[in-house]
């Protein structure tokens, strides 16, 4: 392929999938904006615990991405019947296993907050969103995983317009539940599931029924996958498993460390994070079309395009939102003045996000660079990097940093640690390890 078509290529893929992470951000910065409006206390609640929801969704997604990869290589090697019947192995993995974590999230919810060091005020709140998220916690990653095994056969566009949809519902269901039934923040956790729900029952029916590569009408299969099957999700997903603890972890060690600054700082925090999202999310988006490209070059036997692909989509990541960390720099408190009314919170997230943009590029870097990697079956090197730049380099500093100069400390930690990570993961992916281990 030339130098044109691959950019064409990769721009049809990671299009739909960028907008598509602009639904997800825009879920939660509706959330954020409908619960933040009604106080620092409510908007601090859910900042509270969204650090283990991510650490939830983590070990669901890693499952997810252990049989997306291998649907990618079927579909590279144009082996549509194994396709399929990964579709069913990984739909059936991701309910069974998130089913359990559900379960497991409704039983610690009580507790949780207080385990996080939250204020009282808070903590009622915190257990409610807690709660209702892990309930709809099953059918919401199954859909997940339909939506994804869809995208690695190189559909980007239906899973899209599942995710847009689901954006626009939980606009209506938060505002009915949120103010028309006024049930606050509890209204905003049933407003979301219900949302979700809705878009992740389309997402099954339609790669069940009407994915031309996978849909199982008509075919017969095994819902439980063999051990080959399993070993090699077992291949992707248990270095996942581990980024999760890595990464995610060291979200919930850090709502440690800002928790005592108190309900203002939590919120800031957390309003700001999902500010942020708006500028990372072509890296997400470009980090599942990098994660398709790679794995269906390296399943038609083509690694000279997958190392392409592979700086194609880091390249194109870095100078995207390089460009949104400059309209995020100038537009900062307009963007945290959406989603609070609380002078304070606006001023602290305003600060905090100008900080950030420092690091974007290279944190593009590192999370297409990730894709990249795990579209080869490549996780467990990349998570040993996420893991010592986490802990040793942002958690280090944070702890240095946080007590002297409050959440301004915090986020000049991160800016450091993203930048360094970025840099690690670049070196990485210009080593070529990552391909000279596909088998």
């Amino acid at each position: 392929m030339s130098g044109g078509q691959q950019l064409s290529l990769t721009m049809m893929l990671a299009v739909p999938a960028i907008l598509a992470q602009l639904s997800s951000v825009l879920m939660q910065y509706i959330d954020f904006a409908m619960v933040g409006h009604l106080g620092a206390n409510q908007a601090a609640s859910i900042g509270l615990v969204s650090t283990c929801m991510w650490l939830f969704n983590g070990f669901a997604m890693a499952v997810v991405t252990g049989f997306t990869v291998q649907v990618a290589h079927a579909c590279g090697a144009k082996d549509f019947g194994r396709a399929r019947n990964l579709l069913r192995q990984g739909l059936s993995s991701a309910a069974a296993f998130s089913l359990l974590l559900g379960l497991a999230g409704v039983l610690i919810g009580g507790a949780l907050p207080g385990w996080l060091g939250g204020a009282e005020e808070i903590r009622a709140d915190g257990t409610a969103y807690f709660r209702i998220y892990a309930g709809f916690l099953p059918i919401t990653m199954a859909g997940y995983a339909a939506s994804a095994m869809v995208q690695s056969s190189g559909n980007m566009k239906v899973p899209s317009m599942v995710y847009i949809a689901m954006c626009a519902l939980d606009v209506v269901f938060n505002y009915i539940f949120i103010y028309l039934l006024d049930m606050g923040v509890e209204g905003a956790a049933w407003g979301s599931g219900i949302a979700e729900t809705l878009a992740s029952v389309f997402g099954i029916w339609y790669a069940l029924t009407r994915s031309e590569e996978l849909k199982i009408t008509g075919t017969k299969g095994s819902f439980i996958p063999p051990p080959a099957t399993r070993r090699a999700a077992f291949r992707v997903t248990g270095p996942l498993w581990l980024q999760n603890i890595v990464m995610r972890g060291a979200y919930v060690a850090s709502t440690l460390i800002v928790a005592p600054l108190g309900p203002v700082s939590i919120a800031a925090n957390a309003l700001a994070i999902t500010a942020e999202s708006f500028c990372y999310m072509p890296g997400y988006g470009l980090e599942e079309a990098s994660t398709t490209l790679v794995g269906q070059s390296l399943g038609a036997s083509r690694r000279d395009l997958a190392r392409r692909f592979g700086w194609t989509t880091i390249g194109m990541g870095m100078a995207m939102m390089s460009l949104l960390a400059v309209a995020m720099y100038a537009f900062a408190p307009q963007m945290m003045g959406i989603m609070s009314n609380d002078p304070e919170v606006v001023s602290l997230g305003a600060r905090v996000l100008r900080i950030e943009a420092f690091a974007e590029a290279f944190y593009a870097a590192s999370i297409v660079g990730f894709g990249v990697c795990a579209g080869a079956g490549q996780t467990l090197v990349p998570t040993i990097l996420n893991f010592g730049t986490m802990w040793v380099v942002r958690i280090g500093l944070a702890l240095i940093l946080t007590p002297r100069y409050g959440l301004t400390g915090y986020w000049i930690a991160m800016c450091i640690e993203l930048s360094f990570r970025g840099i690690l993961f670049l070196v990485y992916v210009r080593s070529n390890h990552w391909l000279k281990k596909w088998a």
